[in-house]
């Protein structure tokens, strides 16, 4: 159990990776690394798809400054988020070459919105107990 506190709303409770949230309520992003062959996965996962290893990765705190490749506003939302529109969407590259889809924090102006510009990850509480993570301009 753990990971049902993951999300907006949760669609699973048991995962592998249950740890994860753990750390996001410490305000640590954290990803995890294939002892095998090094690769890196965020969000993380214990099962490397790249070697095929099971279970064999280890945790690490990633360089949390993104850059960000593009971005899109959301004026509609799957059920459970429609209260929360319009809002960003961006994907963003880290300094180890991870790409990522997330949200883009709603403290950010779509005019301050510059492709290029460095972001970084941070966790987000939400009501009920819930956590989740969020695109940030770095230095907030």
């Amino acid at each position: 159990m753990g990971f049902e506190k993951f999300g907006k709303i949760s669609y699973t409770s048991e995962t592998k990776v249950k740890d994860f949230v753990n750390y996001l309520e410490k305000g640590k992003i954290m990803a995890t690394q294939c002892r095998m062959c090094k690769k890196i996965y965020f969000p993380p996962r214990m099962d490397c798809s790249n070697c095929l290893s099971v279970d064999r990765m280890n945790w690490r705190e990633i360089n949390n400054e993104w850059t960000l490749i593009t971005y899109t506003t959301a004026h509609f939302a799957p059920t459970g988020f429609e209260d929360d529109t319009p809002y960003m969407l961006a994907i963003a590259e880290s300094a180890e070459g991870l790409k990522l889809f997330a949200r883009l924090s709603k403290d950010v102006s779509e005019d301050q919105v510059k492709l290029g510009m460095k972001l970084k990850l941070t966790p987000v509480k939400l009501p009920n107990g819930k956590i989740v993570y969020e695109f940030k301009p770095l230095g907030e």
